[in-house]
């Protein structure tokens, strides 16, 4: 076979760009995956091997995942309606058996599975296992017509407590890629359905992680032009939501971000998944792929 020098060439500025990058990413990589990167096989594929890059160069990828679509389709299948408030599913009892069902079993084996079969060496986990995630009811309130917040009941939907980052750290330490569902436990056994978006954001905090990445199905936060803003500051974020650029069903994502990166983590990106490789041009280009939030924006590398 003749060596081609020009693609040989090409190949090899590609690796030596990407070695800061490397060496700056070594440490935890958190990444939620979910939106359409979740349910086109080609964006599958090329997520899973994308995940196994980044731990063979040596950094430490975490993976949380979604699910709504997949629980959608065997509710639907099951003859059972599924109600939402805000864009939150109210979870009853039955409701609850199906969200463990697909997040804890289907969801998260496919995704372990994908990763394993391009090299990876995936483990799959819920919240439930080793007390991972200990939740707690998440309480939501609405505004009525008087102004007055009322209480609302979801139902078997959590929020965060806590992280048990050693089982985690342990994993990691031995060479695994753990990937969670979002489902936590309570202090009495109870098991809760939790936004795997704020999973992902309690997972990068407790860690410390260098990165969280929320894939998704937009480009990330437009501005009033339509294009996407990057290169924000937790203060920027605050100003952008208060004069209503930011709204509606962005402002739950992008609090988690918010969160994350004010609690120590070094910076978070809501990244558009439709974009084949999206995780690897995040990493590895300054430009990305999606809507960057960081603490210190003059030592960010992307």
């Amino acid at each position: 076979m003749t060596l081609n020098l020009d693609e040989a060439k090409i190949t090899a500025e590609v690796l030596t760009t990407a070695l800061p990058y490397i060496q700056r990413f070594v440490d935890k990589l958190i990444v939620k995956y979910g939106g359409n990167a979740m349910t086109d096989p080609a964006l599958e594929s090329s997520f899973a091997r994308d995940i196994v890059l980044l731990k063979t160069v040596g950094m430490h990828p975490v993976v949380v995942h979604g699910g709504g679509p997949q629980v959608d389709n065997l509710l639907k299948e099951l003859g059972r309606q599924s109600d939402r408030i805000d864009g939150m599913r109210v979870t009853d009892k039955n409701t609850m058996d199906v969200v463990e069902m697909v997040l804890g079993g289907s969801v998260n084996k496919s995704i372990v599975s994908l990763i394993n079969k391009h090299g990876g060496r995936a483990i799959g986990l819920t919240g439930k296992d080793a007390n991972l995630i200990q939740a707690k009811k998440l309480i939501m309130e609405k505004i009525g017509a008087d102004g007055v917040a009322v209480p609302v009941d979801l139902g078997f939907v959590g929020d965060v407590v806590s992280v048990n980052k050693d089982v985690i750290n342990m994993l990691i330490a031995s060479d695994f890629i753990p990937v969670i569902a979002p489902l936590g436990v309570d202090s009495e056994g109870n098991t809760y359905n939790i936004n795997a978006d704020l999973v992902a954001g309690k997972v990068a905090e407790f860690l410390q992680a260098e990165k969280l990445m929320l894939l998704t199905n937009i480009k990330g936060v437009l501005g009033r032009d339509g294009e996407v803003v990057t290169g924000l500051t937790p203060k920027k974020v605050d100003s952008l939501i208060e004069d209503g650029t930011i709204s509606g069903g962005m402002i739950p994502k992008i609090q988690c971000a918010l969160d994350a990166v004010r609690s120590g983590v070094k910076s978070a990106v809501i990244v558009d998944g439709r974009v084949p490789h999206a995780t690897l041009l995040e990493i590895f280009t300054n430009e990305g792929v999606g809507t960057l939030i960081s603490r210190d924006l003059d030592s960010s590398m992307s």
